[in-house]
């Protein structure tokens, strides 16, 4: 796979986040993880809550490596993403590294979310949200431990 790279964007509204050459990307979708490697078709889909990974390939300037490969995953709390032409664009809502993911803080947010109830429907919708959010980030905390 490392020789066969395609180029991945992952922007958030505060900040651009990287944009590299990739081996191959784990795609949180709303509904499933989405793998892309070069040569995968055109998409445009809905981000969910989860782990974004990605495999970084080596990087050479004039025969010197100056960046070695390895892999980086984020946690993404929705958005868009789009891959044409071998260029995956990832519109994320928020983006954390995951190492910075906190079980507590994640356990806390999930105690507050369902400690809310609303009779408006657009209320319930956002509180819905939250949860599976706060649910989203414990999943991956222990899916990495």
């Amino acid at each position: 796979m490392a020789d066969k790279p395609f180029r991945c964007k992952l922007i958030t509204p505060q900040a651009r986040i990287f944009d590299a050459k990739v081996s191959y990307a784990s795609v949180p979708m709303w509904d499933g993880k989405m793998g892309v490697m070069k040569g995968t078709g055109a998409i445009a889909g809905r981000l969910g809550f989860g782990e974004l990974r990605v495999e970084f390939v080596d990087r050479y300037e004039v025969g010197v490596k100056l960046e070695e490969s390895g892999h980086k995953s984020w946690f993404l709390e929705g958005g868009f993403v789009q891959n044409v032409n071998d260029e995956l664009t990832i519109l994320a809502a928020g983006a954390v590294e995951l190492e910075s993911l906190d079980e507590a803080a994640a356990k806390a947010e999930l105690e507050t979310a369902n400690a809310k109830s609303s009779a408006v429907p657009a209320e319930m919708d956002e509180i819905t949200l939250l949860r599976q959010k706060a649910l989203a980030k414990l999943t991956t905390i222990h899916a990495r431990s």
